[in-house]
Parts: C-alpha cells; structure tokens; sequence
C-alpha cells in the first residue's frame, strides 16, 4: 500500500466545528469536499471545499436575513446531500443551534421535537415533507406554529403558506463567509434520542464534546486526503455525523453521497470508497444476497465458499495473534482468488477502513468480511458521548468486543456490571431535562451508559443491558418497555413482548384476551382457534400499531404472532414481581420468533 500523507486539523487549531471548516476551506480550497449525484445530467459532480464556502456563506446571509441571533434552533429535515452540511455550517458559523431531524419522521416526532426545542427555522427537501407537515391535525399544527420560516430545496410555487420559500428565491447572490469567534463549550447541536418516555430526549451537545471525539476517532483511524468516504446513514446520527462527515473534514478527505440504500450496491462499485461508517444491517444485506446465490449453485462452489470462510478466519486468527499458522493458510492464495477477492469487489474492492457501529454483528456475518479481508472494526457509542466510546484496532481487532476505549476516554465497571464512562466528549446534558440529565451522569461526572460490559486487557465487551433497550440492525434504539405498555392499553392484549435485537425490524408476541379475541375474531370471520391465520395476524398487528402512534417512525411492530395460554408466576415466564422474563418467553416462543424473521 502506497504511504499516505496526512493533513489533519488539530482540535486546538478548529477550536469549533465552524472553525473546523473554515480552515479546511484555507488549507485545501481546490481539493474535492464532496461528489454527489446530479438527477439533471444523470452523472456523477464534484465540489471543492471553496465551491462549498461559497455556498455556505450564501446561507449565512440568508440567515441572517430572517433576524436570528447566536443560541437560536434552526431544524433540518434532509437526507443527506451537501446541502445538510452548508446549511449546517452556516448555522454554526453564526453561532446557532443545529437540530438535526430523521428524514423519514411521523409529523407528529417531528412537531413535538420542534416545539421542545423551540424551533424557529426549518429546512426541508420539498413539496413531500411539506406534505407531511401540513396534512396534519389541529394540535400538530399548533406545535409548528413556533416555526417564523422554512426554507425548501426544490420549488414550492403552489403553496400558498407564507412562511414557505424556495431555497433559490431566498438565497443572496453571494457574501462573505462568517465564523463568529465563539468558546469551544458552547452548545452547537440538540439531537434527539429514544427516551424511557416514548418521547425522544434531547442531547445537547457542544463543539468542544464533538471535536473532542472526532480528535480522537482520527487519532486511532486517521483519513488521509486521497481518501473516499461513501455516507449512507442518516447524517441525523451523531456516529454518521462524528466519523463519516467531521472527521473527513478534518483528514481533508472527500465523501460521496450514496443515492440511497436500494441503489448502495451499484454506487459501491461506481464510486470504489476506501472508508465505510455502517452498521451491521448493511453487512447482513450483502451476507443474506451471498447466502441466496450460493442456493443455487452447485455443491462444490458452496464448500469452496465455506472453505475460503474457514481458512480465512482462522488466517485473520493468526495475523491478530490469537491463533496458530495453519498448513490450510497456504491455500490462501487460491481461496482469495476464486472466492474472497469477488466477495471485496462488491464493495469497490478498495476499501481501506470498514467502521460498524450502532448494534452488535454476528459472529458468523464477521467471520466472513474479517476472513476475506475487509479491514472492519467493530466499535461502540452513545449519542450522549458524541457518540464514540470504544473501537478495534486493526491491529488488535477483537470482533467478539467492542475494542478500547479512544484516547482520553476513562472507563470503568460500576454496579451491576455497568459500563460508566467519563470524557470531555460527555454531553453537557438533555436540553430542559435536568431530571433525566442528573439520571445519566453521577455527581463525578461519570455517565452511566446502561450496559453491562466487563474489560479484559482494556477491551470492553458487552454482556448485557441494565434497562431494557432494543437495539436493532440498523442501530436503531427503541425502549420496549414503553411500547409494551401503550400496547396493554387496548384490552385485546393481556400481555405483550416487543421483539426485535439485532434484527431487521420490530415484530411481538402477544397473549390476547380469550374473551375479547373470540368477539374480533367473530367480527373477521375467522376460526378464533387459528392463531397464526395470516389474515387475522395483519388485522392484529394494524390493531396495535394504533397503540404506537407516539413513537418514532422506526418503533413500529411490523409482524406478530398471538397466543392465548398467558405467561404466568407458574409457568416461569413471569418473576414474582410479575415482570415478563423476556428471555425465558423468547425461549419458550423460538419457533415463533424464527418464523417473525424469515426471508429476512
């Protein structure tokens, strides 16, 4: 591999993140920032760092037009684009308040996020989020009414609302780019985050916390500026955020923005990234595709599969030290090119840094990448932190953990096994929550992640949770509990269990009322004994779905299977507190909880 020359930015030099940018504008003003997709010319556009100033300036006086002052929340209900990061920038560089929104959000999550942090600008894609902020009942309404503006990237000429522009009718022509001098600790960004509540809290975070963790993100895993970064997950996600757009900025690499996730495949082989931020959903995506073409073919190519799986493996065991050198090593070569070599080209066949985070990967789906080659580690975070906490080295890549802690993050087990953490990238607390903020992080400012983990030779591994908390594949966290709860609120279900770690999607159990499933079944016609009747189950589940009104768009139950028999003291699915015992019912139910998941 050919030496790379590095150009990082210093965490003393940026001070902010607006300072982050600007001197990445001074020092490389002519390299590529960003490649993006453009619809008109079907083709594939570069912009400078200079080009992206330019921009940002634009939106800075833009800005300033509407009368907002330093602390003012601005919102962004964007996919990302470049664009996410001008407006960003903009804001920032004028000492505002980035509040990013999920794209693909209810109304509903989305006007009670811009009422809670007193929202005054928004700025969306265009006439469909419009649509879904203005086909809304009277108390959505309400909560946006806090909104003096919002900005849309395509043309709105047939809305009729005032407050509604068109990003191009808006801009100035031009000006110069502004960056306020502003203390490191001052708040830059709220993120909103699953909450025990059902409702999100929000994270506020400060420059210094960010810049803080994306120093030390670099500083394990430096990018260098011949570098290609391909974003894919939410910018809305501080580890998207922190590892796939700051800490590019500060390497002076480039990143490229995937059209979406139906079209990553074809983008990966396009563009050739050299660095991924994923989470494990997209692996098992490429796994469960491999998995399907071997089906059908011969006997043969599957053992030369499982073969090239095993020597490779055991091969990764041996260059990490934790396993001998093998005679089946010598068939590497071999196995690399018939098998692995076509595995890595899927993924442009130059990736040089592979970072999954947000939920555990499989051992078995690891075993794969890890054997063939792809230099991935496995790390681990939480949106309170900025969010990185702990990574593999590549060098001392442990998939089985979550690695070491990043530089100048303390950590340490306190009660009941739980990992406590404490940094300069811990968040200044929840924005207006002291109460929960005071629940998170102790008197010496150690924050209590709610994991259970135990550390051996510094590497931490995860074992369990304190509180219940679903992390699905996507890294996506939902409290299950709380749905659980709003779901007992319809008497169908006597009892309930929201399923869904390390998956794909959320899915149930469910133990229905005998007397009330005997009268809804009579209603649809079906045998009240057929439990598992496709068609009884999809009028169940749109049933519960009614109950989860208030969560988020991705804490929503998308399969269920019924029962009748409860779970009680006596059968040991309940403890004498009467708590279900979840594991002990996810046992009991597996074939059930399989079938929830097939084809996935």
């Amino acid at each position: 591999m050919k030496d790379h020359v590095s150009d990082i930015i210093s965490q003393e030099v940026a001070v902010t993140l607006a300072g982050l940018f600007r001197e990445r504008v001074r020092r490389s003003p002519d390299a590529i920032a960003y490649r993006y997709f453009d619809d008109a010319s079907k083709s594939w556009k570069d912009t400078s760092w200079a080009e992206m100033a330019a921009w940002v300036a634009r939106w800075q006086h833009a800005l300033l037009s509407e009368g907002l002052q330093p602390g003012d929340r601005i919102a962004m209900l964007l996919h990302n684009c470049r664009e996410w990061v001008m407006v960003e920038q903009a804001a920032l560089g004028l000492g505002l308040v980035v509040v990013p929104l999920y794209p693909n959000d209810r109304a509903d999550n989305i006007a009670y996020i811009v009422q809670n942090a007193e929202v005054r600008l928004l700025v969306i894609e265009g006439a469909e989020h419009w649509r879904t902020l203005s086909d809304v009942s009277p108390e959505i309404k309400a909560q946006l009414q806090g909104l003096l503006r919002i900005v849309s990237l395509q043309s709105m000429a047939d809305v009729q609302e005032l407050r509604v522009k068109a990003v191009m009718e808006w801009l100035p022509a031009g000006g110069e780019l502004l960056v306020r001098d502003a203390a490191p600790n001052v708040l830059a960004t709220i993120v909103y985050t699953s909450g025990t509540t059902g409702r999100p809290k929000g994270v506020m975070l400060s420059h210094h916390n960010i810049l803080s963790n994306v120093a030390a993100c670099v500083e394990g895993f430096p990018a260098y500026p011949d570098d290609l970064f391909l974003s894919f997950l939410p910018l809305c996600h501080t580890f998207e955020r922190t590892v796939g757009y700051y800490s590019p900025m500060m390497c002076g690499a480039t990143v490229a923005y995937a059209r979406g996730i139906p079209l990553l495949a074809e983008d990966l082989l396009t563009l050739r990234p050299t660095a991924i931020v994923s989470v494990p959903r997209i692996f098992e995506r490429v796994y469960g595709k491999i998995k399907a073409q071997l089906e059908l073919k011969s006997p043969l190519a599957r053992k030369l599969f499982n073969l090239a799986v095993d020597v490779g493996w055991s091969r990764f065991q041996y260059l990490q030290g934790r396993g001998p050198d093998r005679f089946a090593h010598l068939l590497w070569p071999v196995l690399n090119k018939l098998v692995a070599s076509k595995v890595m080209a899927r993924l442009g066949g130059r990736v040089r840094l592979a970072v999954c985070g947000g939920a555990p990967l499989s051992m078995p789906i690891a075993k794969v990448f890890l054997g063939f080659g792809l230099p991935l580690t496995l790390g681990y975070g939480l949106t309170e932190t900025s969010p990185v906490i702990a990574a593999n080295r590549l060098n001392d890549n442990d998939p089985t953990g979550v690695g070491a802690p990043l530089q100048s993050i303390q950590v340490r087990i306190g009660n009941d096994d739980e990992l406590l953490t404490k940094s300069s990238s811990v968040m200044l607390g929840y924005w207006g929550n002291p109460e929960a903020t005071a629940k998170i992080i102790d008197a010496d400012g150690w924050l209590h992640t709610g994991d259970k983990a135990r550390i051996d030779n510094d590497h931490i591994y995860i074992t369990g949770r304190i509180k219940d908390i679903i992390v699905m594949a996507n890294g996506e966290k939902v409290p299950p509990a709380d749905m659980e709860m709003a779901i007992a609120m319809d008497p169908l279900f006597d009892q309930v269990l929201v399923i869904g770690e390390g998956r794909p999607y959320l899915a149930a159990l469910a133990v229905l009322n005998a007397e009330q499933w005997s009268a809804f079944a009579g209603t649809l016609g079906v045998n009240p004994e057929l439990l598992q009747d496709k068609r009884a189950c999809n009028v169940v589940l749109k049933r519960l779905s009614v109950q989860l009104n208030s969560f988020h768009a991705y804490a929503q139950v998308r399969r269920i299977a019924l029962c009748v028999e409860p779970w009680t003291v006596e059968n040991g699915l309940l403890t004498p507190t009467l708590k279900v015992r979840r594991n002990l019912v996810m046992t009991r139910y597996s074939d059930l909880v399989e079938k929830l998941y097939e084809g996935h």
